[in-house]
């Protein structure tokens, strides 16, 4: 990890969260178990923590994004931050104001961390270099570049299930070239310590000298599904693409489309998962996303603890964080079976008041370990 690492303060902890291919493997594991130990928020009858109480939230989103702005709204409602959303797909930016006026009367709102969607790649780094130092940035999507959060909650939900990432073979299949969760998701592997990294997808939607990325390239999805503990499908990015870069959703489907057939080439408890929306019946078949292998639902589930672990990491109090942070490690080592599992969601979610039985103790603060994390 670079010293000049515009993400890490001095003292290594996270500043910003920009993208993924320049942390190391014991920051993103650090970020998986925090976010592990807020699940048991879910449980709890009030499923709020006063982590950011007093902090604003301000979701900055130059393009239309519903899921991502949602979930993060609902992460920051959860750690009672106050939210402000700006819609700057309508907004002044439109109207002649420049992106740099715009932030400076966003840093007179006295915000304390900016979620940034744009559709140009770099353009969360830019924002996080102009911002006074006293405001976090995190990078919500930036053009083909990446989209850190949509990575590390699909990190978070191979891990809820296969535990390790060391022993798996992963395939990401589909539009690569355009795809900023692509970019993520490889880096996320590679640092940590996937066995082998398989893309599969028409040549027209790979990216030049894909495999500088630490991946195997195949042209035939049969053969890069052999064996496969993970599927990741990738939806067809056509309001980036120039030109016809794929004959028809239905020679796709035919070609790279994951259908039953193709899935029973992978192994029997391969996980499916795709970032959504997904285009059924050209990237998958509407049996395979709904079947029983399929984790797509979980990933959206995931995502709002991963964004509560962001956002409490880089604004939060360190303490505070770092018992969530130890209690979420702890689950996760003790965390055995497919399901993501019982063992880790009680770990965490006891230290966090959230089991039957703990909403009333730990809201009222007479357990040990509830409000002395939470209440504070």
């Amino acid at each position: 990890m670079s010293l000049r690492d515009p993400q890490l303060g001095p003292d290594g902890t996270l500043r910003h969260l920009l993208d993924l291919d320049r942390l190391d493997a014991a920051m993103l594991t650090r970020i998986l178990d925090t976010a592990e130990g807020f699940t048991g928020v879910n449980d709890r009858s009030i499923r709020k923590v006063p982590l950011l109480r007093g902090k604003t939230v301000a979701n900055l989103f130059f393009e239309n994004s519903t899921r991502t702005r949602t979930a993060f709204e609902l992460a920051a409602t959860r750690l009672s931050a106050d939210i402000l959303n700006v819609d700057l797909v309508t907004s002044s930016t439109t109207k002649g104001e420049s992106l740099l006026d715009t932030l400076r009367v966003l840093e007179a709102l006295q915000c304390d961390l900016f979620v940034v969607r744009h559709g140009d790649a770099g353009a969360a780094h830019f924002i996080a270099r102009q911002v006074d130092e006293a405001i976090v940035v995190v990078n919500g999507g930036d053009g083909r570049h990446g989209h850190p959060t949509q990575g590390l909650l699909d990190m978070f939900t191979i891990r809820r299930h296969k535990q390790r990432f060391d022993d798996l073979v992963v395939v990401v299949v589909g539009d690569i070239r355009h795809s900023r969760v692509a970019r993520s998701d490889i880096a996320a592997l590679v640092t940590l310590g996937v066995a082998e990294v398989r893309v599969a997808g028409p040549r027209t939607l790979l990216p030049a000298e894909v495999e500088s990325l630490g991946v195997r390239v195949f042209d035939d999805l049969d053969t890069a599904l052999v064996d496969a503990d993970v599927i990741m499908g990738l939806r067809l990015q056509k309001e980036r693409m120039s030109g016809a870069t794929v004959p028809s959703g239905a020679e796709f489907y035919r070609t790279f489309g994951l259908s039953p057939e193709r899935l029973s080439l992978a192994k029997p408890d391969a996980l499916v998962m795709h970032p959504g929306p997904t285009n059924r019946g050209v990237e998958i078949a509407a049996s395979v996303a709904d079947g029983p292998q399929s984790v797509i639902l979980e990933q959206v589930t995931w995502g709002i603890a991963i964004r509560m672990a962001v956002m409490s990491m880089i604004i939060g109090d360190r303490a505070s964080v770092a018992a969530v942070e130890a209690a979420g490690a702890a689950g996760a080592a003790g965390a055995a079976g497919p399901a993501g599992p019982a063992g880790a969601a009680r770990a965490a979610g006891d230290y966090a008041g959230g089991d039957a039985g703990g909403d009333a103790g730990g809201d009222a603060g007479d357990s040990v370990g509830h409000s002395t994390v939470f209440d504070r």
